[in-house]
């Protein structure tokens, strides 16, 4: 699904939103007295200043506070991306911790001359600490979809964030809220079926990320007889996915996916499946990264997969290799590629009629470079070599400056305790396979009695489980 997309989908649900809060308002007989403009010039500002002042007011009860985080939600939602930009700059600059009350507090802290004085003095601190835009932030809570409202503030807070340093305290503690809120004993694992109604399915269509739903149709043989989608749900938005995961329940693991989401492809009976493939995870809402789900979510699905079809017997993953093409394109630009045997110079010399003069890159370069590489034989096997190769070295050694494998996939599962267990070729035909992997796929398994040890292991000394086949080819 294309960001456009995904973007229109989202516009649909803000505009149902105002829609609701206006109703909050209207109710209350409390009435829109006009937005602001769109870019929030500098007078315009002045007046939302004035709304957050007196969203952080106590007077006229729990109703009035209501409407005027319904004002201040829809003033915010009427604004462009500059203008929520600014928005969002007067909250952080603006309405954060108190700080003549922290000075105040620090100094009684210094002079406090016993235990339950000091005691007193760090509540105080404490407390004062509190950034005010947290207890305006907490004001939405109370509104129909005010969670899912925070949620996508914050989607758009976290690239603002990046390109103005005084938003990242405001994104670190919105973060931390969303955290709290959405703590993994607070979430339903949810079976999504073709039952499911119509505005969860065109959900499910906005938020895959990894293998484009194409259609109706093809959402439909996702969610077929031999197919499970799973999702965890919070009650406060019991319409909205968090996190949700397609299985495939398979005889052996696959290695293409491009058969495994076949629509032409008969349906078999799940009880005949020895094994269940996840071949997709998506995040669903931009404004929960960096708050991990995906790992209770691949461990509760197991647990209710044994339960429900004991005859399974292997759990893995049909896996993207999503920095794999990028990776190698810059080791092509230093000559540091995979070296080749004779047999595979002897086979690319010939399939591109170069001379035998050609270097590593330059065959390996061109043979990349021809269109449709793939398709022919003899091409795709002399380079089928060098870039199982290339893969098995890119996905075993590279590493991220914060430790751990430097592909974010193989992080994920990594971490989940999964080992590497097999290289596939060809595996995703799609053009954002080869786009991104050189068509590559890879499995990554689930053994259930080692998953508690590859976890420490790769968490505390990053050593990575691995099959055999993907260390042979990573030293070779």
């Amino acid at each position: 699904m294309s960001d456009a997309t995904v973007e229109s989908f989202l516009d649909r649900t803000l505009r149902n939103l105002r829609g609701a809060w206006e109703e909050v308002s209207v109710s209350t007989r409390h009435y829109w007295t006009g937005a602001p403009r769109p870019d929030l010039p500098t007078d315009d500002l002045e007046k939302i200043r004035g709304q957050m002042a007196d969203c952080l007011s106590d007077k006229g009860g729990e109703v009035t506070a209501r409407v005027r985080a319904a004002d201040l939600g829809r003033s915010y939602l009427s604004l462009n991306q500059t203008g929520r930009h600014r928005f969002l700059g007067l909250l952080a600059t603006e309405f954060g911790a108190d700080h003549a009350a922290v000075d105040m507090a620090i100094g009684r802290l210094r002079e406090a001359k016993d235990e339950e004085s000091r005691r007193r003095a760090e509540r105080a601190l404490r407390a004062a600490l509190v950034p005010r835009w947290r207890t305006l932030l907490r004001r939405f809570t109370a509104l129909p979809e005010g969670v899912k409202f925070l949620v996508d503030l914050r989607a758009e807070l976290i690239p603002f964030a990046r390109e103005t340093p005084e938003l990242a305290d405001l994104d670190g503690d919105l973060k931390d809220l969303l955290g709290a809120w959405f703590d993994i004993g607070l979430l339903e694992l949810k079976r999504i079926t073709w039952d499911a109604p119509a505005s969860l399915l065109e959900k499910l269509i906005a938020y895959e990320a990894v293998h484009a739903i194409r259609s109706w149709e093809d959402l439909k043989n996702r969610l077929d007889s031999d197919r499970r989608c799973f999702a965890f749900i919070h009650p406060n938005m019991p319409d909205e996915p968090l996190i949700f995961v397609e299985v495939a329940l398979v005889n052996g693991m696959s290695d293409n996916v491009q058969m495994l989401l076949d629509e032409e492809a008969p349906s078999s009976d799940p009880k005949n499946a020895d094994a269940a493939i996840f071949y997709s995870i998506s995040n669903a809402q931009r404004g929960l990264a960096g708050i991990s789900f995906g790992n209770f979510l691949i461990k509760r699905v197991v647990d209710v997969l044994k339960h429900e079809l004991p005859n399974l017997k292997t759990f893995a993953t049909l896996s993207p290799i999503p920095g794999y093409r990028r990776w190698l394109n810059d080791r092509i630009e230093t000559g540091e590629v995979p070296a080749l045997t004779s047999s595979e110079r002897k086979a690319l010399v010939q399939a591109m009629e170069l001379g035998n003069d050609a270097t590593d890159v330059d065959l390996i370069r061109g043979g990349l470079g021809v269109d449709g590489w793939w398709d022919d034989d003899v091409l795709s096997e002399a380079l089928k070599g060098p870039l199982m190769r290339g893969a098995a070295h890119y996905l075993s050694n590279e590493k991220r400056r914060s430790g751990g494998a430097g592909d974010p996939v193989a992080h994920f599962h990594l971490s989940n305790g999964a080992r590497m267990e097999r290289l596939n070729w060809l595996g995703d035909r799609s053009a954002n396979g080869f786009r991104q992997s050189c068509g590559m796929m890879i499995n990554y398994l689930y053994r259930l009695a080692e998953i508690d040890d590859n976890h420490e292991a790769y968490t505390d000394d990053g050593r990575i489980a691995q099959s055999s086949q993907i260390r042979g080819l990573a030293k070779s």
